[in-house]
């Protein structure tokens, strides 16, 4: 199993003990309770580390111990789907008692080979569609969690895109064609192209040398601009779609707001912190005896419009005042260099 941060445990302290009966406090404290994170995500990624410790931090105020009731397991799997189910069998061998999964790219095999292990998601687009669960309300099996938008927020890009690139004719699509949730959000841009007058392009961006294939192609025509859609694949591989959008002179819109503080331009999704946040309040419940099948899913509650003032300098784009009256964050700095 790769499991990650030299397979260290991350323990937190107890809090609100006080309030439980001592029998109750001394049974928790003899059974070290196993929480497995399983993530698409580098170790090292700035962004896991930061979702990481969001989750620790509420598991800590929730009032689990090192050494006294919990113990938790990071693995990274990275985005190969062959390398992610075989990780996933071997974690399901290892029977945690609450499995927290990112994204759909891990939940997939999950769903597949695991019917038992209490699983909480975080950041995935359509449980419902992908089988995960039965509905939103009674998720009815073994795995409930958090959604990360719905599929019309993809409408909304294409809105954004041409917002600070009005000249933008084509639209470059970055998506995974095996993803139902890629497809998804790829149908909605569809439908509301007509209303924006511009080409749509698919670009697959299942692997690196995919993405800068399909982007130094689509490059070569002017008037360009991109969509980045939500997949593990975009996140994992970022920097260098960040850098490619910089190289052609792409103006670009991303899904999450950490695209923009790696040097995006343009970025509107949910606030996926709050999502691992959130999740450590299911883990906690799961944990304490509640069913995954009776806690419903949740939408999300945060959504962040975040602009790069510095790429939409080096892209010669005036950001419209009334486009950063709405933002919530704006990035003044840290652009990567524009190669002509």
């Amino acid at each position: 199993m790769t499991a990650f941060i030299g397979r260290r445990d991350f323990i937190t302290l107890l809090g609100g003990a006080a309030a439980w009966p001592a029998a109750a406090r001394a049974q928790q404290g003899e059974r070290n309770r196993r929480v497995a994170v399983f993530t698409a995500l580098a170790p090292d990624d700035p962004e896991n580390q930061s979702r990481i410790a969001a989750f620790q931090q509420e598991m800590q105020r929730l009032g689990w111990t090192e050494g006294q009731n919990l113990r938790i397991t990071y693995h990274s799997v990275g985005s190969d789907a062959e390398h992610v189910r075989k990780e996933a069998a071997e974690l399901v061998t290892l029977a945690p008692d609450v499995i927290l999964a990112n994204g759909g790219t891990t939940m997939v095999p999950l769903h597949q080979l695991n019917r038992s292990v209490a699983v909480v998601f975080v950041n995935v687009p359509d449980p419902v569609g992908a089988g995960f669960v039965a509905s939103l309300a009674r998720p009815g099996g073994n795995a409930t969690g958090f959604t990360v938008y719905e599929y019309g927020i993809s409408g909304k890009w294409l809105e954004l895109l041409k917002q600070v690139a009005p000249g933008v004719a084509r639209v470059a699509v970055l998506r995974d064609p095996a993803n139902p949730s890629g497809m998804g959000q790829w149908g909605v841009i569809q439908a509301v192209s007509p209303s924006f007058g511009v080409e749509l392009r698919p670009v697959d961006n299942r692997n690196a040398d995919e993405i800068e294939r399909g982007i130094t192609t689509f490059a070569q025509e002017p008037n360009g601009g991109m969509i980045v859609v939500a997949n593990a694949f975009s996140v994992v591989h970022r920097d260098l779609i960040i850098r490619l959008a910089a190289r052609h002179r792409l103006p670009a819109v991303y899904p999450y707001r950490f695209f923009c503080i790696g040097g995006g331009l343009i970025a509107y999704g949910v606030d996926d912190i709050d999502q691992y946040r959130r999740a450590a309040g299911y883990v906690d419940r799961v944990l304490r005896g509640a069913r995954p099948a009776d806690l419903p899913v949740q939408g999300s509650s945060k959504y962040q419009l975040t602009v790069n003032l510095a790429a939409a300098k080096a892209l010669g784009l005036e950001i419209p005042p009334t486009l950063l009256a709405r933002a919530d964050g704006v990035i003044e700095q840290r652009c990567f260099a524009v190669v002509r």
